[in-house]
């Protein structure tokens, strides 16, 4: 079966570490190679920190200190946790209602003495037409636009395995 238009976008970087180690960046060091700024974090301009909490069944979260208080953002519950291979997140924007999410599955494969990182994000034709997430977008257009956007954060996550600083990304 074929998906619609506009349903899924993908994204890939050849990163110099075993998958182990690649694996081991995207999870667990996350919140420093994942840019900041309101057109990445679901926090907006509030300063957060995104983290992985538990495998399977745990949750990717983001957590900020407001004047209120703290409180955290889901992104998503982890739905696959397979250690250096890899893991899937049931994707939920800030501006979703219950009920609604997509799918992001990212895989580690070995390639010589590297990894090559892949991000599928698909499930968006589920979503209502005229969903804010898309901003107007039609579909394929706002399919190009998720892939560019996770090109930027795994480009970030090739700058941070490689030891150079992260650009933080535009507000």
């Amino acid at each position: 079966m074929t998906a619609p238009p506009g349903d899924a976008a993908s994204a890939s970087v050849l990163v110099g570490v075993p998958p182990a180690e690649a694996f081991e960046v995207f999870t667990n060091e996350i919140d420093l190679w994942w840019r900041r700024g309101p057109r990445f974090r679901f926090a907006g301009k509030s300063p957060g920190v995104l983290a992985f909490v538990g495998g399977l069944g745990g949750r990717l979260v983001e957590t900020v200190e407001l004047a209120s208080g703290t409180r955290s953002f889901d992104v998503g519950a982890i739905v696959g946790w397979d250690p250096p291979r890899a893991l899937a997140v049931e994707w939920r924007g800030i501006n979703f209602k219950p009920g609604e999410k997509t799918l992001v599955e990212i895989s580690f494969e070995p390639r010589g003495a590297g990894t090559f990182v892949t991000v599928h994000h698909s499930g968006w034709a589920a979503l209502p037409e005229g969903h804010p997430v898309r901003h107007g977008q039609p579909p394929a257009e706002f399919a190009r636009t998720i892939g560019l956007w996770w090109a930027a954060l795994l480009t970030s996550l090739r700058e941070r395995i490689a030891g150079e600083d992260v650009p933080p990304g535009p507000p």
